[in-house]
């Protein structure tokens, strides 16, 4: 069964001891649900399986990168006209804003959480999601002002470096 996996993915798996599924299920349910290591350790012992939650957070630390990465690799490509906003959310009762942007068919192009809602953090999501995906025709906001600064800042450093090539 590993033979069908990213290679990475097979090479962070090497010398693991457990079964494939145990870890990548520790792994999904930790992600995906809230729940403790702890939990997830009494989890497993009930289904029989003995394992620490000491054993599921190294799992996480080191799988949670690859996969990252692994998934960005083979995510769908997004269109070229962009929609982006963003809204503040309650993460471990700390308010967060979440900067996010969809292309003209509601698929996701790209998210980012931040402390502030700022010139810098929207600059950083901008960055991003041209990175992880192709830079977009034409990108529709709202009128916040951090938003306009950070595209007009990196319209003006685009224009500067194409000047600087001819």
């Amino acid at each position: 069964m590993r033979q069908t996996l990213n290679p990475v993915v097979a090479k962070v798996l090497k010398r693991l001891h457990y079964p494939l599924d145990v870890i990548l299920l520790c792994v999904r349910w930790y992600c995906a649900y809230p729940l403790s290591l702890r939990n997830l350790e009494e989890m497993m012992g009930e289904r029989g399986i003995s394992v620490d939650h000491s054993t599921v957070h190294r799992w996480a630390i080191k799988l949670l990168p690859v996969l990252e990465k692994a998934f960005w690799r083979s995510k769908r490509k997004v269109g070229r006209s962009w929609r982006m906003d963003e809204t503040y959310v309650k993460v471990k009762g700390e308010w967060k804003y979440l900067y996010r942007a969809v292309d003209k068919s509601g698929d996701t192009v790209d998210f980012l959480l931040r402390a502030h809602r700022d010139k810098a953090a929207a600059r950083m999501f901008f960055e991003q999601a041209i990175e992880r995906n192709e830079e977009p025709e034409k990108v529709t906001i709202d009128k916040s002002g951090s938003n306009i600064a950070a595209l007009e800042a990196m319209n003006a450093d685009e224009g500067s470096r194409s000047s600087c090539a001819s």
